[in-house]
């Protein structure tokens, strides 16, 4: 995709798709506090559409997550949502704007050490949530807190957002047991993680392990990649139901993949 030229003051050098992904939450601050939030928060992950008559947007270091889109139900109503490794949150806000009654946030902050490695930058941790939280006035809640430690809570999600995580823990398969254990009955887990090139399903259930030199540069948290059939066995063997795949794109020259793990029936 060929990247067009934004004037920085403006919409902050983001990609076209980035853009259209972040005009899904518009949050319609005033200049004055659009100004405040880009001076105050030292890196944003995601691009926040801040205020559209200026064309303020965050600065989001995320690439190409339209493709994540298509698979996010355009109605949560009558929904609650888990957002697992939010970072700044927006698919939380997303959900919550799209209706639902209950979303929770969580994260485990481990990007502070990534973005440091990668980045140099320091940060403390939610900034960039907490900013756009005050901005919406919004609802959702934050908890600091593991992916592994979901049992700590008391209530289970009809939908549960599981983005851009698998590949960086060492044991996917226990992650998947704490979400399915937090999943309502015929509720849903989105996945989306590291995939493999030429997916075609046909690889018997083979769960990859790449090399952690050249992945991304400046970041050692990348363990797995995994295939169609790989995430359709993982599920099963987490006690969840089918995978049933959404899309396999390529992202900045990697494979990601993304689709739809339901409760076992």
């Amino acid at each position: 995709m060929l990247r067009e030229e934004f004037p920085s003051s403006t919409l902050n050098d983001a990609w076209p798709s980035e853009l259209e992904v972040a005009d899904q939450v518009p949050i319609a601050a005033s200049l004055a506090d659009a100004q405040r939030v880009l001076r105050e928060v030292p890196l944003w992950f995601h691009t926040f559409s801040l205020n559209t008559e200026h064309a303020l947007y965050t600065p989001g270091k995320a690439r190409d997550h339209g493709y994540r889109l298509a698979s996010i139900p355009e109605s949560f109503e009558g929904l609650s949502a888990l957002d697992v490794g939010t970072f700044d949150g927006f698919y939380a806000f997303l959900s919550e704007a799209r209706g639902a009654g209950r979303v929770l946030a969580v994260d485990n902050e481990q990007y502070i050490e990534w973005v440091r490695g990668r980045w140099g930058v320091e940060l403390r941790g939610a900034e960039g949530f907490e900013a756009i939280r005050e901005l919406l006035g919004s609802q959702v809640q934050y908890r600091r807190m593991d992916a592994f430690e979901l049992d700590r809570l008391e209530e289970q999600f009809d939908f549960i957002f599981c983005f851009g995580i698998l590949h960086r823990v060492e044991n996917p398969i226990g992650l998947l047991q704490r979400l399915r254990r937090r999943l309502s009955s015929g509720g849903t887990i989105l996945v989306e993680t590291y995939g493999v090139r030429n997916d075609d399903g046909a690889d018997n259930g083979i769960v990859l392990i790449p090399s952690r030199d050249g992945v991304y540069a400046g970041d050692e948290y990348v363990y797995w990649q995994f295939s169609s059939s790989g995430l359709e066995r993982l599920a099963a063997l987490a006690g969840l139901g089918e995978f049933e795949l959404h899309d396999t794109p390529i992202v900045d020259d990697h494979p990601r993949i993304i689709g739809r793990i339901t409760t076992a029936a």
